[in-house]
C-alpha cells in the first residue's frame, strides 16, 4: 500500500462520523477520532518537511539507521502494538476540527505526498535527516514512513470506532 492510499482511506471514511463522534474522547488517556486525524496529518507534514530538507541538501550523511530504524524498515511497518511517546513529545492533538476541515487537511497532505512520491527518485539517497528514534533517513525513507505511520493508525481507528459503537 502506498502512503496516499492509506490517507485516502482516512479521508473517505471521515464522512461516516458526526461532529460529536469526531470529538468524543472515550476515556482519559485515549484520543478522539478527530485527535487521531490531527496527529496523522501533523506527523505526515513533519515527515514531508524532512523530505524537502533532503531535497535541498548538498551534504552527504554517512550515518544510517538505528537498530530500531533497521527493524522498522525490514519489517515494513510498526509492530501491532500501542506506542506511547514520552509525555514531552505527546501533547494532546487538536480536537476542534470538523469533518470538512479534516478532509481538507488530509487532501493537502495527499497532494504534498504525491508531489514528493514523483520527485523522490531524483534525490540523492545520501542526503539524510535524523529521526529521533530511527536514525538517519533519506527522502525515500521519509516518504515510506508517512505510509507506515498512517497505516499503523488504522488499528487505532478501529479501536476508537468500537468505543463509538458501545457508547454512542
Amino acid at each position: 500500500m502506498r502512503g496516499k492510499e492509506v490517507l485516502f482511506i482516512f479521508k473517505n471514511e471521515l464522512s461516516k462520523y458526526s461532529s460529536q463522534q469526531l470529538q468524543h474522547i472515550p476515556k482519559e488517556g485515549v484520543w478522539s477520532i478527530g485527535q487521531m486525524y490531527d496527529h496523522i496529518i501533523l506527523v505526515a507534514h513533519e515527515y514531508l518537511d524532512n523530505v524537502e530538507i533532503c531535497a535541498a541538501s548538498n551534504e552527504k550523511q554517512p550515518l544510517g539507521k538505528t537498530l530500531a530504524g533497521k527493524k522498522l524498515f525490514k519489517d515494513g511497518g510498526f509492530p501491532p502494538i500501542k506506542i506511547r511517546l514520552p509525555d514531552e513529545m505527546n501533547a494532546s492533538p487538536n480536537n476542534s476540527d470538523d469533518r470538512e476541515k479534516l478532509a481538507k487537511r488530509v487532501e493537502e497532505v495527499i497532494k504534498r505526498l504525491e508531489h514528493w512520491e514523483r520527485e523522490v527518485a531524483s534525490i540523492n539517497p545520501n542526503y539524510k535527516v535524523e529521526h529521533g528514534g530511527f536514525g538517519w533517513l533519506n527522502a525515500k525513507e521519509w516518504v515510506d514512513l508517512v505510509e507506515m505511520h498512517s497505516r499503523h493508525h488504522l488499528r487505532q481507528k478501529e479501536a476508537l470506532e468500537s468505543y463509538l459503537e458501545k457508547e454512542m
